[in-house]
């Protein structure tokens, strides 16, 4: 039985900061992601901010990081971390954490 090769998936973990909350980002980054293909959730911070974690091929997640960050959604978005990481095969779907 062979491994599965990873080697062209990658995983991103993002933090959102701005007048991102109330403003159907969450639904918004969902549709994104469905329509891009890319695994993972987006959920509301406590703080304030909105927390995207995001696994696919790295074509797939660059292009759905790159459309929040440069599409409509950008007019609430004031700062943007982001860090990849290693793909883990973890999720199924993206969806919504509440």
């Amino acid at each position: 039985m062979s491994k599965k090769d990873y080697s062209d998936k990658v995983g991103a973990h993002a933090i959102y900061k701005g007048r991102v909350q109330g403003v159907g980002f969450r639904f918004t980054a969902q549709r994104y992601a469905n329509e891009t293909g890319v695994t993972g959730y987006v959920k509301n911070l406590w703080g304030g901010q909105v927390e995207i974690v995001a696994e696919g091929e790295k074509k797939k997640v660059k292009t759905f990081l790159e459309r929040i960050k440069n599409g409509p959604l950008s007019r609430y978005i004031d700062d943007v971390e982001t860090h990849y990481s290693g793909y883990t095969g973890a999720f199924r779907d993206f969806h919504i954490r509440f």
